[in-house]
């Protein structure tokens, strides 16, 4: 190839199409926990999330439902992926290799949010929500109460006993979530969310008839599993109700990904080391919805 203005143009116009079509057909599942929310700045406040208004009988003026006092932003991060496009392998027709690392680009692009998703699940026993409290944790203030999202059961299909001790009581906490005047929050768990390493176990506990001993499995049909390869623990599970406006997750976009190119022959780069750039950018960051519509457990007790 002649290493000129017009052939360079052509290689990125055809780096972008292979990017562009990887980000639009790489498999992404982020959406079955998680909701996008766009952001316009550098950060997003979420201290709404503590305002629950739900409908009450009018009598007398309106009952205004005002913010708590609860203070949670999140913050949008940079990110990027480059490569560096040697001008030898363009002058010597070598340039199948950059083919397939658009198209690796592309699909690492469309997956971000699954990264960014994922890396909440992961770090949900440690890391804070809008109440101040951990996002799963035994005592989120509600009323003048505190209410426990969190378990330590190991999810287990052992017998219908050794189910309804995890899964079951699980289930039955998240129904009994209540907002701050005492009324039902109507909470129902719609996904089990788990690791490679609980996949049949999961599976089976909402798709068999029946358990080994010949007890019917009452739990048969009540949730979907979503397995992520991308949890870190073995042992932890989670039950989430995403059928809400509002979900336990949240992906927040300010600049979707795409790609750019330096392609200037007069560039430092260019001229001292032969090397054109692409790659993809990002602006975007996750953080925590509602507590209410998120049950977790560390499975590390039978």
């Amino acid at each position: 190839m002649i290493v000129n203005k017009a052939n360079i143009s052509a290689f990125f116009v055809n780096l972008k199409t292979t990017f562009n079509g990887a980000l639009k057909g790489a498999p992404t599942q982020w959406q079955k926990i998680a909701m996008k929310i766009p952001s316009t700045g550098q950060s997003n406040d979420y201290g709404w999330l503590s305002s629950f208004p739900q409908m009450r009988k009018w009598i007398g003026d309106k009952v205004v439902k005002s913010l708590a006092a609860f203070k949670y932003s999140v913050e949008n991060d940079d990110w990027e992926a480059t490569i560096e496009v040697d001008r030898n392998h363009l002058e010597d027709d070598m340039t199948g290799i950059y083919a397939i690392q658009a198209k690796s680009a592309g699909e690492s692009a469309a997956q971000l949010p699954d990264e960014i998703v994922s890396g909440l699940v992961n770090d949900s026993f440690t890391s804070l929500c809008y109440d101040g409290q951990y996002f799963f944790d035994t005592d989120h203030p509600v009323g003048a109460g505190v209410f426990s999202n969190k378990g330590t059961k190991k999810l287990s299909v052992a017998s219908l006993d050794a189910a309804m001790a995890s899964f079951g009581a699980a289930r039955t906490q998240m129904g009994k979530v209540k907002d701050d005047d005492g009324r039902s929050l109507n909470v129902t768990p719609n996904i089990l969310l788990v690791p490679v390493a609980l996949q049949d176990v999961a599976r089976a506990l909402v798709t068999v008839e029946s358990f080994k001993n010949g007890e019917a499995n009452i739990y048969k049909g009540t949730a979907e599993v979503v397995v992520d390869p991308r949890l870190t623990s073995d042992t932890a599970w989670f039950l989430l109700d995403t059928t809400k406006a509002i979900t336990p997750f949240f992906y927040q976009e300010r600049k979707a990904p795409h790609l750019v190119e330096q392609t200037d022959m007069n560039a430092d780069d260019v001229f001292n080391r032969k090397k054109f750039k692409y790659g993809a950018e990002a602006r975007a960051a996750g953080g925590y919805g509602l507590w209410q519509l998120a049950y977790g457990s560390t499975g590390t007790e039978a």
